[in-house]
């Protein structure tokens, strides 16, 4: 089996428990591909060096990033610089012989430069550009398939590779949940999003609603219906990545005694490929 394990990066999910849980997976012969996010890194860094991260909301309602020149440059010395770094080294504390890349390294993720993004500001929608993000088109799932056969567990972060219109690349930003869900269809995994909350409540501000699992696509709806905010994407990377072929999606709390081996084993919010509609499309 392999497991795709996505750590977010809020400020209140402690990665301790999971990367001691990846050296138990290992140590009993399981292939594992961490990634990770840092969005709120990256954010005190910008802040630290007098900068405002700026959001954007697109004309359908969802806020992201917007990542101009000099954000970018804070995401590749934060993301795979420090973040990725300390991953790794904690893994190797683990007993974990973990290598660390980005995006970029032997195409690792690839996709399309968008350079400009639609957006909405004061209820008018205009064009913003000097963007640097993209959304994963392929995945070199033989790169990671030799490392895991090395005895190698590795440890992915964006930035990825965008392809310009010239045929060049720029090293832009991805979201982090929707690189975990490529990952992992292209494996053929299963993928196990760590987070701050236990998993997706049908009212986010109460635990015990959670939604144990979806099998069938009204399942799916109920789920989708109750993803506000920061989970929304998370339940949108979640279809990519069940759409794309990994076995399935478990969505739980980092904050957890063993928290993957736990979401395994059915703690969390499960997403079965059955609770995709047949024929049915992700759009990008």
């Amino acid at each position: 089996m392999t497991v795709v394990v996505k750590i977010g990066g809020a400020r209140a999910v402690d990665p301790e428990g999971a990367l001691a849980d990846v050296a138990s997976l290992v140590e009993d012969e399981e292939d594992v591909v961490l990634t990770h996010g840092g969005s709120t890194a990256v954010d005190e860094t910008l802040e630290d060096l007098g900068k405002e991260p700026t959001y954007v909301e697109t004309p359908g309602g969802v806020v992201g990033r917007f990542t101009d020149e000099e954000t970018m440059d804070v995401f590749k010395m934060v993301m795979p610089g420090k973040l990725n770094t300390d991953l790794v080294e904690s893994l190797q504390n683990e007993g974990v012989n973990a290598v660390g890349l980005s995006g970029t390294d032997g195409k690792l993720l690839e996709g399309k430069r968008k350079s400009a993004v639609r957006v909405k500001e004061d209820g008018k929608k205009k064009i913003k550009r000097g963007d640097h993000s993209g959304t994963i088109a392929s995945v070199n799932a033989d790169l990671l398939e030799t490392m895991l056969a090395g005895g190698y567990t590795p440890v992915v972060s964006v930035p990825i590779l965008g392809k310009e219109k010239d045929g060049g690349y720029t090293a832009v930003n991805a979201d982090a949940d929707r690189a975990a869900a490529a990952i992992a269809g292209a494996l053929e995994a299963d993928l196990v999003v760590l987070t701050d909350v236990s998993g997706i409540y049908e009212d986010p501000d109460d635990e015990s609603t959670k939604i144990d699992s979806a099998a069938t696509p009204e399942e799916f709806e109920t789920v989708k219906a109750a993803a506000e905010g920061f989970m929304t994407k998370k339940v949108m990377a979640a279809e990519e990545a069940l759409e794309g072929g990994a076995s399935r999606v478990t969505v739980a709390t980092a904050n957890a005694d063993d928290p993957i081996s736990s979401a395994l084993a059915g703690e969390g919010t499960t997403l079965e490929p059955g609770s995709l509609a047949e024929g049915e499309e992700v759009e990008p």
